[in-house]
């Protein structure tokens, strides 16, 4: 299959480990933002609430003071380092809506400094030492795309990745790259058992999204253990970003160690794998009524 013409766009993924000081954070991450860019990146995103530890292993309301409103401090400053670098970020941060209301957000900011628009994650996880429910009401922006200088981006978070209808709406929507900020990783107890075929059905699901669309997708994750700050448990954060072409194949893949990860992207394989593989041409929209129930029952 052969490109018509090229539309090259190269993605940087800033992989870290975060410290337990905001600031600290917000440093390295733009050092590495600056790495990628001098890489020649155009297109850089974080991974999940990349200005904090992830505080949702434990259900404290101190944590609460780590949100903000967006657009607001850390995305006006997020906005002047993409206006003198000259690429587009998403970052992944905490926001304060209103007084009780907080959302896990992703904000967009276009290659000349504008703020584009947010992403409110969508599908909100309650498990052991996730438990995100009791932070983050879940998202009512629905499922977006942004026209931005180096192509069209849509945005999901973490937990949205498990879910083939948010990736169908947002490539639906016009993305041709899907953005995964994320924050997993394994529980230590469960490492040697389940640790495998965890990563491996993380990776497997978002290569699926990648096939079933047509477009790219780029997920990254953070690294490092976190331990909890009740003590007795933590998470080991498995890194292991990567971005999938629409074929699903991966183009490159991080270790688990901290790492920046560099992927030229040829938008024009959107098309070239669409035509080849119409699956949206043969979509039986006329037969999908029940995809909106929580479950058929016979």
């Amino acid at each position: 299959m052969s490109t018509p013409s090229s539309r090259t766009v190269v993605v940087g993924l800033p992989q870290l480990r975060a410290d337990p000081n905001v600031e600290v954070n917000q440093r390295r991450t733009e050092e590495a933002i600056r790495e990628a860019a001098a890489r020649g990146a155009q297109i850089v995103c974080t991974q999940e609430l990349y200005p904090s530890v992830y505080f949702c292993q434990t259900e404290d309301h101190r944590y609460f003071a780590l949100a903000e409103p967006i657009p607001g401090p850390t995305t006006e400053r997020l906005s002047g380092l993409a206006r003198e670098l000259g690429i587009v970020l998403i970052a992944s941060l905490f926001e304060k809506r209103a007084e009780g209301l907080y959302h896990n957000t992703a904000a967009v900011i276009d290659a000349d400094g504008t703020y584009l628009g947010k992403y409110r994650k969508m599908h909100i996880p309650d498990d052991p030492q996730y438990y995100e429910k009791f932070y983050f009401t879940p998202g009512d922006l629905g499922f977006r795309t942004w026209q931005t200088r180096f192509g069209r981006v849509g945005v999901l978070i973490c937990w949205d990745q498990w879910y083939p209808e948010a990736a169908r709406l947002t490539a639906l929507s016009g993305a041709e790259i899907l953005f995964y900020p994320t924050a997993i990783g394994w529980l230590p107890p469960e490492k040697a058992e389940y640790g495998e075929r965890q990563q491996a059905a993380w990776e497997t699901i978002q290569r699926s999204h990648a096939i079933a669309n047509g477009v790219f997708v780029a997920s990254v994750n953070r690294t490092g253990l976190e331990t909890s700050p009740t003590g007795g448990s933590a998470i080991e954060f498995w890194g292991g970003s990567f971005v999938a072409d629409p074929n699903g194949r991966v183009l490159a893949k991080a270790t688990q160690l901290e790492e920046i990860l560099i992927v030229s992207c040829e938008l024009g394989d959107v098309d070239v794998v669409r035509t080849h593989w119409p699956f949206l041409r043969d979509r039986r929209i006329d037969a999908y009524d029940g995809i909106t129930k929580r479950y058929l029952d016979q």
